[in-house]
């Protein structure tokens, strides 16, 4: 036990290290300075807003840079779904895959544009690789950018001073993808090539099993470059059916580690930009060690209930719980990866969720639960934790009897309602649509496990797509025309409605003008108000869930001790 935590710590200390200087590139990125691949992606830059026709100087408001998300997220969906529908048809399907039925068609582009990667289907057995690469890999790229983008407008927001615009959506879009993801995802690709992930065009392989000798079928593919910015874009879709667990996609401890890693890189840095460009660092760190302290503490609960508490056999030495894991991550990789992929919106898995403890179990789904703003999502991480930030703001406002202010502006009326929206909506979504599942006639035969741990496998499945995290539990069938139309819905509102609610945010405190801090002021950078943080987050996570999580994982618990 005592040698993987010198692990965690070694790991968290490298990454907080280079995701310090990462998020300074990332501020130079934001506000339009020279970097040093300026001169390399310059001119590709200006070719592209060339091409699309717009000028880089023109500023938008919430509405018009909201409206503009809204086309280009709505391009993008129905371009995949048409192109999953059409694939039989299309080039690159060496192994002559068929078009995906308009409901799974519908589900996998919403999933995908969504930044979610829900998969409803077995990535190998089910899509071409011109699929997997101008449908699937694009929208990775693009999907993330477009998170991030959002984040920069609603700090712009915050820190401009009586402005009616926010920044410009598509100059925000083509700076993130040229300057940020596709280096990071170039670099992360040839890494994760080295280790053994395959890289190819090559159709199904036969290959001579090591034990009996018999023939057996071997799915290659372009792996290594869409795991990288799956990854790095905490999208989280595999190439396989299994993800990471595919020895392909995942062979070594290094390629492990380097994946978990480029999970929360940019979720962390973007926490030090955001110190920077609203002038507040200690406000930053705070913002870290709420979700540090909240990390931890479910990391320490998974890892803890999967070493201890795995089955027991008599005259046999166990050593935890290994059920659904791979040999060569062990328990120590195989949680770590839960706790990284549930907090940052990824989904992406190594191991069996519905293989877990029922203990260890809780800890990636309350993570979920909490909305993933334990780091989060590229920029919905941050923009989703600025909610409950302001709504600790205003509840100790109440407390003293006074207007609430954060960052130097006053706090009004519409900042509460669009928190409120970005709080709510997520986990409205995971309770209607377990509800509404549960209730089906069929679901007897969509679950394959009775009682506390089918409802935990409804419950997660759902939180999950509502939360744009795509990771499953195993034993749900979610390939139905109910779950595909369901969840493809669940998952576009659940990803767009936050969305807008955090630019009107943004847009509304930039209009503001700056108010003296005086000794009134509360201040948003001490410990105080971190433990205060973290306490609002808690009690709201624990109202909402805490019924759900009685009747799953709870309960599965003491029906198994």
């Amino acid at each position: 036990m005592s040698f993987i935590i010198v692990q965690y710590a070694v790991f968290f200390g490298i990454l907080v290290i280079l995701a310090s200087f990462f998020g300074k590139y990332i501020y130079k990125v934001m506000t339009n300075q020279n970097v040093w691949l300026s001169k390399v992606m310059a001119p590709i830059e200006k070719g592209v807003y060339r091409l699309i026709g717009i000028k880089e100087e023109e500023e938008m408001t919430a509405k018009s840079y909201a409206l503009a998300v809204i086309q280009f997220s709505i391009a993008g969906l129905i371009g995949l779904w048409i192109l999953l529908m059409g694939q039989a048809y299309l080039p690159l399907n060496p192994e002559g895959k068929v078009g995906l039925s308009w409901d799974l068609a519908f589900n996998t582009a919403a999933s995908f544009v969504t930044n979610t990667n829900w998969q409803a289907y077995a990535g190998e057995d089910s899509l071409s690789y011109l699929s997997q690469m101008l449908g699937l890999t694009v929208q990775n790229f693009v999907s993330a950018a477009v998170g991030m983008a959002v984040l920069f407008a609603v700090i712009r927001g915050l820190a401009l001073k009586e402005s009616k615009t926010i920044g410009n959506f598509w100059v925000d879009v083509t700076r993130v993808i040229l300057y940020v993801l596709m280096p990071l995802a170039m670099i992360v690709a040839l890494l994760l090539a080295s280790q053994g992930v395959v890289q190819t065009f090559q159709g199904v392989q036969q290959a001579n099993g090591l034990e009996t000798g018999e023939l057996f079928s071997v799915s290659l593919g372009p792996v290594a470059s869409q795991a990288a910015i799956k990854m790095l874009g905490t999208n989280g879709g595999g190439f396989f059916g299994v993800n990471a667990a595919y020895p392909f996609e995942n062979p070594t401890a290094f390629s492990n580690v380097l994946q978990i890693f480029s999970m929360l890189l940019i979720p962390v840095s973007l926490l030090f930009t955001f110190g920077k460009a609203v002038n507040d660092k200690k406000h930053a760190r705070a913002l870290f060690t709420t979700m540090a302290v909240l990390f931890v503490g479910m990391l320490a609960l998974v890892t803890f209930s999967e070493l201890t508490m795995g089955p027991v056999y008599a005259g046999v030495q166990t050593s935890g719980n290994m059920e659904g894991k791979e040999v060569v991550h062990g328990i120590a990789g195989s949680t770590l990866w839960a706790a990284a992929t549930t907090a940052t919106s990824t989904g992406a898995t190594n191991s069996s969720l519905s293989s877990y403890t029922s203990l260890g179990s809780i800890a990636p789904l309350f993570l979920m639960q909490l909305g993933e703003i334990v780091f989060g999502g590229i920029g919905s991480g941050i923009y989703g934790m600025l909610a409950f930030v302001l709504l600790a703001v205003f509840i100790a406002g109440l407390m003293v009897g006074r207007t609430p202010e954060y960052l130097g502006k006053k706090v009004d009326p519409f900042d509460m309602k669009m928190a409120s929206v970005m709080i709510l909506i997520p986990s409205l979504l995971s309770l209607i649509g377990t509800s509404a599942a549960i209730m089906m006639p069929m679901i007897g035969n969509w679950i394959h496990t009775d009682g506390a741990h089918g409802f935990t496998e409804v419950l997660y499945n759902f939180t999950s797509m509502s939360n744009n995290n795509g990771s499953s539990f195993a034993g749900f069938e979610s390939n139905t025309v109910f779950t595909n139309l369901v969840g493809g819905i669940t998952m576009t509102v659940g990803r767009f409605v936050p969305m807008i609610a955090a630019l009107y945010l943004g847009g509304n405190f930039a209009k503001k003008k700056q108010v003296a801090v005086t000794e009134g002021t509360l201040s948003t950078s001490d410990g105080l108000f971190t433990a205060f943080l973290l306490g609002v987050i808690i009690i709201i996570g624990a109202l909402s869930y805490l019924p759900s999580l009685t009747l799953g994982p709870i309960a599965d618990f003491f029906t198994t001790i």
